[in-house]
């Protein structure tokens, strides 16, 4: 192979790399809640998802909430998602007979570890310091 041929593919291998892995459009599902999320998988989007439900009720971080609000309500009053026992993924759409289920509180037990884990990352990171 030619020296430019082989620059080339290197090339296009490390602005692959750089771009990062592609992320699909999920649509993530439970009770009220409904939400259209890019991820690498079902599972993650479903950990995203869970994530901004709980985020109504256990602010995490001190950037604005990423709970909605309903223009029939008065603007102090956020719409809360009410989740239901079991999440649907879909890469089709909302209501998709193809959607995987999970359950909800296994994604929640999921979503709890990461932040504990976090937090006590966060917290040996300070003592280090």
């Amino acid at each position: 192979m030619k020296k430019l041929e082989v620059l080339k593919k290197i090339g296009v291998k490390l602005a692959n790399q750089l771009r990062g892995p592609i992320m699909a459009k999920y649509f993530v599902q439970s009770g009220t809640l409904r939400s259209v999320v890019e991820a690498e998988s079902s599972r993650r989007a479903a950990l995203w998802a869970i994530h901004q439900a709980m985020q109504q009720v256990l602010p995490l971080d001190a950037g604005p909430s990423t709970a909605s609000t309903d223009e029939t309500q008065s603007h102090c009053e956020p719409v809360r998602a009410v989740l239901s026992g079991r999440l649907r993924v879909s890469s089709s759409g909302f209501d998709h007979s193809d959607a995987t289920q999970l359950e909800t509180l296994e994604v929640v037990n999921e979503w709890n570890q990461m932040v504990l884990t976090l937090d006590r990352l966060e917290k040996m990171l300070y003592r280090a310091a």
